[in-house]
């Protein structure tokens, strides 16, 4: 299992960047290699990726929410194994640190490889730098979704 984490500090409110982040279908405007989310339920999302030319499609659940704090995931079928966790850090009135951390299983040679000389952690990266960049020039979210979702037991 290849894991990689990184931080970005946006400077939006904590709410703004949560609230953004629970758009999944606007994903494909800031991550590179997303060509599609579809929220097939409240805590169901059906994706297509397309990374190093190979095209990938999986279902994903959420596995925990809480408003202005977190969403974590799982990968739940397809041909994708993966789960990951995006934490929320408000460090001023109009600043929030967002913290990606992403598990998942490489397959095949050229993902074992690239994750090996960190291919995957420059991607999440850049990607929160473009995330970072989509919701400070709009100043605001496209939507939000604020449902509280816990694992069982938890």
């Amino acid at each position: 299992m290849s894991t990689v984490t990184e931080s970005v500090d946006v400077n939006v409110p904590i709410g703004t960047a949560y609230n953004q982040w629970t758009q999944f279908e606007d994903f494909p405007k800031f991550m590179d290699g997303v060509e599609s989310i579809s929220q097939t339920g409240p805590t169901h999302t059906h994706w297509v990726t397309k990374i190093g030319g190979q095209t990938r499609e999986f279902d994903a659940e959420i596995t925990e929410q809480h408003p202005d704090e977190r969403v974590a995931w799982r990968s739940t079928s397809g041909d994708t194994k993966h789960a990951g966790v995006v934490t929320f850090h408000r460090l001023a009135d109009n600043e929030t640190r967002v913290t990606i951390q992403l598990d998942w299983e490489p397959e095949g040679l050229v993902e074992k490889v690239g994750s090996a000389v960190g291919v995957d952690s420059h991607q999440v990266k850049a990607d929160a730098k473009r995330f970072k960049e989509f919701i400070e020039s709009r100043g605001t979210e496209t939507g939000a979704w604020r449902g509280d979702v816990s694992r069982p037991g938890a």
